[in-house]
Parts: structure tokens; C-alpha cells; sequence
């Protein structure tokens, strides 16, 4: 918002990084059912495409003992595998690859468009384990409501966008996400786009 981007993506985009990151994670960085990801990313479209590839192939979210760690331009991460995300426009890569990581912006987007899970997740994998509280993927979905409405969403938790994305993807939503924006700018942003800030 404070720089006043707009990027719109539609199903048939997001499905697409969706394939491709999760073609990534199996094939570059040989993730399988039960491998922990860390997202240490804010609230931004790169989040939930995440959180989509990582169940996609059987991962969990997690916050702590991380198989892989993702992280945004501050290259913050511990983990065994480490990835960066630069967060420049439509998943840019880092004007210089960033060291000890792997740069998402320039490793996603070589993969395939179409995904086929070799070793699909159940509804007894686990979905979230965070803050101490795991769900498996039924248990996740019974969490949350879905929900047809369009949601403005500003920063929040892991937990949370898990949720959101979720309770959309579920009731056939879609999220309106914004960072970095003032009261007034949030409540002009959510009357363009007819969305209901949460």
C-alpha cells in the first residue's frame, strides 16, 4: 500500500504458482508428507500461496523445529533449508541472490504448471502445528466456516491466514490483502474493491 501496487491474481493464476511452488518443494527440495515448513513471511499473496503448496504436498505449517524456513527480504531464517522471497512485484527475484538462501523469485518459476501428488496428503496428515496446537487437515477443516465473501485482510498470524484462506477456499471467496495501510486508506480500499475488512 505504501507503494501504492495492485496485483490481482485470479483462481486460474494462483492454481498456477500454487502447481509451481509445489512442484518446487518436491522436486529442488525433496519435501514429502510430514515434512514442517516455517513461514516467516507477512501477510502478503506469496503467504497463501504457500500455505496452499505446502498442504498441496503434504507439509505442515509450523513455527518451531522447521524443515525449511521461508523467509522475506530480511533473510531471516535457521533452518536446514532455507528460502527467500523478495516480495518485489508478481514474485520478482532479488536484485542479488541473497546468500545462504534460495531464491524463490528465481527457483519457482521454471517448474511445471500442473501438479500431481505422487504421495497425496489424507485427512489424518498434519495440516498446522502451531503454537503448540496441531491439526490434521480434517480437524483444520472443521475448524473453520466457509465463507463467500470478500475479505479485506490486513497483517496477521500464520494461524489466521490459514484459516482465511481455508474458510475461502472452501466457500468460494476471495481476500483483498493489504499491508502497510492507514484507517482511512483501508476503509477506501475495501469500498473499491466491495470488500468487508477483517
Amino acid at each position: 500500500m505504501a507503494t501504492g501496487e495492485r496485483i490481482e491474481l485470479s483462481t486460474v493464476t494462483t492454481a498456477n504458482w500454487v502447481a509451481k511452488t509445489s512442484n518446487f518443494l518436491v522436486d529442488d527440495l525433496e519435501t514429502e508428507p510430514g515434512t514442517r515448513i516455517r513461514l516467516g513471511l507477512p501477510s502478503h499473496w506469496l503467504t497463501f500461496v504457500w500455505i496452499l503448496s505446502a498442504w498441496n504436498v503434504g507439509a505442515a505449517i509450523v513455527d518451531s523445529a522447521a524443515d525449511i524456513g521461508v523467509s522475506g527480504p530480511d533473510l531471516v531464517a535457521d533452518e536446514p533449508t532455507r528460502v527467500a522471497a523478495s516480495l518485489r512485484p508478481m514474485g520478482g527475484r532479488f536484485p542479488v541472490s541473497p546468500e545462504g538462501f534460495l531464491d524463490l523469485g528465481a527457483e519457482v518459476p521454471g517448474h511445471g504448471d500442473h501438479f500431481v501428488a505422487l504421495d497425496p496428503p489424507s485427512p489424518s496428515t498434519i495440516a498446522l502445528d502451531l503454537t503448540g496446537e496441531v491439526r490434521t487437515h480434517a480437524e483444520h477443516l472443521a475448524s473453520v466456516t466457509p465463507s463467500g465473501a470478500r475479505r479485506l485482510v490486513t497483517p496477521g498470524s500464520i494461524r489466521r491466514d490459514a484459516d482465511l484462506i481455508a474458510e475461502s477456499c472452501l466457500g468460494g471467496g476471495s481476500l483483498v490483502i493489504v499491508s502497510a495501510a492507514t484507517a482511512e486508506q483501508l476503509a477506501a480500499v475495501g469500498a473499491q474493491e466491495a470488500a468487508e475488512i477483517h
